[in-house]
């Protein structure tokens, strides 16, 4: 994308996403209320009018889901967002939006869970985020955030990706980066371009065919067909995998985190290298496509890796099918809405020091 004059201003992240969805020139959005996303719909339900955009809270989550695959489905730029007990609503929907290869996107602004849970962040919607969450063979493409300025940033990118791939992308974030003030640059409006797509149902001229979106394929052949299909996708989207390394080159520990958990551990690799520890920080930018190769080229040179993740462990999957044995994978996380200290992720790293100098004394004649 080429550079486009952008406006800084001190903005709450749902309130950065929704501006930036604006300036992306969204058409629609449909949403219902849940903490702690709420000023997303607020925010566009303020704005959105005023500046082209229909903006409707549905009677729930089930219907607004529907009503991005109608619109979507139409060629609208469209954008849904809620918290994760609203978004596990959504999978049946989203099942159907993925295997119909209609682009949108989805925001998930995570809480504790499981269950109804707390209102606190959290990182427990990994699995579902990444590994489908509803029901049949499909992926969503998902960017994970840990700031207020990609917060604002991953909008564009996420309808780019989606029109692209004709896919569903989410932008996976939590409550706290919701919910906190940064300052951040929003670019001018339109700097996202948008056609309608030829694939789109708007009525039939007379110079094609019908334009028919479904995800019902009765014929098995058929719908092996479809899955072949987008399997080809997916192969493809693997190209768009990214992560952000930090002092990772001579590290001995590197930490593996998103989101939230990665600004966390941005602070422990300060801390840890002043006090003469080689500890750095591998933030997957991306989960899915997750970067897989990139992180596999970290794991020879590191000789261990601590995965931090505010859930009981989900993310340390993906860690150790890249790392593929090659190195030592550890985890630490706080469940249920709480979030890890540094001095917390710190007395891990302490204890795997002290855990690799026993054994290289073990070694020892």
């Amino acid at each position: 994308m080429s550079p486009v004059q952008r406006t800084t201003t001190l903005m709450k992240g749902n309130e950065a996403l929704a501006e930036a969805a604006l300036r992306s020139d969204m058409d629609a959005y449909f949403g219902y209320p849940i903490t702690p996303q709420s000023e997303i719909l607020e925010y566009l339900i303020i704005h959105g009018p005023k500046r082209g955009s229909v903006v409707l809270q549905a009677e729930s989550e089930v219907a607004a889901i529907n009503m991005v695959y109608g619109a979507a489905g139409a060629g609208a730029r469209v954008m849904i967002s809620s918290s994760s007990p609203g978004i596990s609503l959504m999978q049946e929907g989203l099942s159907y939006i993925a295997s119909a290869q209609i682009p949108c996107l989805v925001v998930n602004v995570q809480r504790g869970g499981p269950g109804l849970g707390t209102i606190q962040p959290a990182q427990g919607d990994y699995f579902q985020a990444t590994k489908g969450g509803g029901h049949g063979d499909y992926r969503l493409i998902v960017l994970a955030p840990s700031s207020v300025q990609e917060m604002a940033d991953f909008v564009p990118e996420g309808f780019r990706l989606a029109e692209k791939y004709r896919n569903p992308v989410m932008i996976l974030s939590d409550g706290a980066l919701g919910q906190m003030m940064e300052s951040v640059q929003l670019p001018e409006q339109g700097s996202l371009p948008k056609s309608i797509p030829a694939w789109a149902t708007r009525g039939k001229p007379e110079n094609r065919e019908r334009n028919i979106i479904t995800s019902l394929f009765i014929d098995p052949e058929r719908m092996e067909q479809v899955n072949i299909e987008l399997q080809k996708k997916y192969a493809a989207v693997q190209s768009e995998a990214r992560a952000e390394l930090d002092r990772t080159k001579d590290a001995e520990i590197v930490l593996v985190a998103f989101g939230l958990a990665a600004r966390i551990c941005q602070k422990v690799v300060d801390i840890a290298r002043e006090r003469g520890k080689s500890v750095g920080l591998f933030r997957p930018i991306t989960l899915y496509p997750f970067p897989t190769d990139i992180l596999s080229r970290t794991a020879d040179h590191a000789e261990h890796f601590l995965v931090v993740e505010m859930n009981a462990g989900q993310m340390v999957e993906d860690v150790r099918l890249a790392v593929n044995g090659r190195r030592s994978v550890d985890f630490t996380g706080r469940m249920g809405g709480i979030i890890p200290t540094p001095e917390e992720i710190l007395q891990k790293i302490e204890s795997l020091t002290v855990s690799t100098t026993d054994q290289a004394l073990q070694g020892m004649p």
